[in-house]
């Protein structure tokens, strides 16, 4: 018992410790990118090739003044931006990232938790994270933050339901609710075309790209970032936040950005499977780890994109698309692709 729960804890810890790093070293990439769109350089000063960046703006928020509101809920106020970064990093830790390990005759999983029910668990986890930017907005006693939590809320829980409703059919064509189950299940090439792996992307095109822009309004990203809409709203939710508080806003939405398309990645993707499935060696450990990097990596470098080229939409259009577009898609991909799983459930790479 002791041994299992020691190696949850490295785990854990090897996790946590990764995903900190990258979340700091995405703002630098993010804005290195941005400035490439805008013809502009870009961050390049601090250190060589500006790779020091992330470490002064870290030591800036934690040294700059912590401003409060004399009329704020301090408890409330203080919680905000802690929820917002622990719900961000606790939903990747049913992601398999790995093929298993076999290390003194124990099989570890690379997999914080292998849990039955963990696509029940990641939505359980984007509904409490609702909470931390509606709560900050509250909890500033500001009518801009109180706005912006109030849009944050109507938009993260309306897209919710697409969001759920996308990611019903690679769990339908699974068989299971476990993500390891899921990535199995894409380990394979498809039947019907042996040159593609059996990728839900692939057999599932509609769902995927419910998914990705219900992703994207989850994370309150452009061209959905509506709760921080500083032309109407100051900055939204964290209009009256400061320092290392603001830090921990901004923390969690690459944390959630992180977290999303890592369930992307294992729903639709193939996890760590590889994309050369005739070749067997392509799915050995080293691989593997690469594959499901690489495939992140992509996504994330797609949300940044996105985001220095698309121009954000109004309000009444985003939840306009939210509920008489995506939903419907949504329902229409849901009976389309049960009907085919029970007709032609070859076409799915199931027997």
């Amino acid at each position: 018992m002791w041994t299992d729960i020691a190696i949850h804890a490295v785990k854990a810890a090897i996790v946590l410790g990764a995903l900190m790093g990258a979340l700091a070293y995405m703002t630098l990439l993010e804005r290195r990118l941005i400035a490439r769109i805008q013809d502009r350089i870009g961050p390049n000063r601090v250190g060589p090739f500006g790779l020091f960046q992330p470490i002064a703006d870290g030591l800036k928020l934690f040294l700059k003044e912590d401003v409060m509101p004399e009329t704020c809920d301090r408890a409330l106020y203080l919680a905000a931006p802690l929820l917002a970064i622990v719900t961000g990093l606790i939903g990747f830790a049913i992601v398999p990232f790995g093929s298993d390990l076999h290390v003194l005759g124990r099989t570890v999983k690379l997999q914080v938790a292998d849990v039955n029910i963990g696509v029940l668990y990641v939505l359980a986890v984007a509904a409490v994270g609702v909470y931390s930017v509606a709560i900050g907005g509250w909890a500033s006693n500001s009518k801009y933050s109180f706005l912006g939590g109030l849009r944050s809320a109507a938009q993260m829980v309306s897209y919710e339901v697409a969001m759920g409703l996308a990611i019903v059919t690679p769990f339908l064509v699974a068989g299971s609710l476990s993500p390891s189950q899921i990535v199995a299940a894409q380990q394979n090439a498809i039947p019907w075309l042996p040159i593609l792996p059996n990728w839900f992307i692939f057999t599932q095109p509609l769902a995927f790209l419910l998914y990705m822009i219900c992703a994207f309004a989850e994370t309150n990203r452009l061209p959905f970032d509506l709760p921080e809409a500083e032309t109407e709203l100051g900055a939204g939710f964290h209009t009256e936040y400061s320092g290392i508080k603001f830090g921990w806003f901004m923390l969690g939405e690459y944390a959630n950005i992180v977290t999303a398309c890592a369930i992307g990645v294992t729903l639709f993707l193939g996890g760590w499977t590889s994309p050369f499935p005739w070749l067997p060696f392509t799915n050995a450990l080293p691989f593997t780890v690469a594959w499901f990097v690489l495939k992140l990596l992509v996504c994330i470098v797609f949300f940044m994109l996105v985001r220095g080229t698309l121009p954000r939409f109004r309000y009444d259009q985003l939840m306009g698309l939210g509920w008489k577009a995506l939903i419907p898609l949504a329902v229409v991909n849901v009976v389309g692709v049960a009907v085919l799983l029970l007709l032609v459930p070859r076409f799915f790479g199931v027997t």
